[in-house]
C-alpha cells in the first residue's frame, strides 16, 4: 500500500519545482535524473521519451528514490521512496505538454518522438515542513 504524502507538502510535487530522480543502473551505482514531476493524489508520476535510459533502468528495477526542495525554504523537502508501479503512453503528449505549462509556461516543443509517462507508488516518505 502507497505511503501518504503530507496534504501540506504537495505543493512541492504539483508547482514548478524540479524532481531529484534516482534510479539503479545495471552495473549497480546510481543514476541521478533532473525531471519535471506531478502528483495525483496517490501517486507521484513524471515522464520520459519512450526508449529512454531511465525505463531502461526502471524496467530492470522499480526502485526509485526523488526529492524536491522548496525554493524559499530548503528545511521544507520530500524524500519519497518507492516503485514504479506503472508505465503507459503519454496519449497526445498530454501528460508533458502540462508539465511544460507549468514550468516554462509553453506547451512541449520537442513532439516528435513519444513520451511515456512513469506512476510512482511512495512506500516511505521522510518529510520536513521547514524551518519554523
Amino acid at each position: 500500500m502507497a505511503e501518504p504524502i503530507p496534504v501540506d507538502l504537495t505543493d512541492l510535487l504539483t508547482t514548478n519545482v524540479v524532481g531529484h530522480v534516482s534510479a539503479l543502473r545495471r552495473d549497480g551505482t546510481v543514476a541521478h535524473y533532473l525531471m519535471w514531476v506531478d502528483h495525483d493524489g496517490e501517486h507521484v508520476l513524471t515522464s520520459s521519451m519512450v526508449g529512454s535510459r531511465k525505463a531502461a533502468n526502471w524496467g530492470r528495477d522499480p526502485h526509485v528514490t526523488l526529492s524536491v526542495v522548496d525554493r524559499d525554504d530548503d528545511w521544507r523537502f520530500l524524500i519519497i521512496r518507492g516503485r514504479v508501479v506503472d508505465t503507459r503512453p503519454d496519449e497526445g503528449l498530454a501528460f508533458i505538454d502540462k508539465m511544460s505549462l507549468r514550468y516554462t509556461g509553453q506547451p512541449y516543443g520537442f513532439r516528435e518522438r513519444a513520451r511515456e509517462v512513469f506512476v510512482i507508488e511512495p512506500d516511505h516518505v521522510i518529510s520536513s515542513r521547514g524551518r519554523r
